[in-house]
């Protein structure tokens, strides 16, 4: 008796990642146009804020630093 071949066969690695990878991006929450514009939003203000608080404390700490050396 002849034995079968199997036709299932292994995928090149390369071509495993790229479907796994098309799969679980058919699985991602894409957000709508309003809430991407709100979370722009929020990125946008936080970042604004830190950049604020961040140069006041640089500023602070310069003139503590300017106080000790002189």
């Amino acid at each position: 008796m002849a034995k079968k071949k199997s036709r299932a066969k292994k995928d090149n690695p390369v071509v495993a990642y790229l479907k796994q990878t098309q799969g679980e991006i058919r699985k991602v929450h894409w957000p709508s146009r309003k809430e991407a514009m709100n979370l722009t939003g929020v990125v946008l203000a936080v970042t604004i804020t830190m950049s604020i608080f961040l140069s006041g404390m640089d500023y602070l700490f310069a003139q503590l630093v300017r106080l000790i050396l002189s």
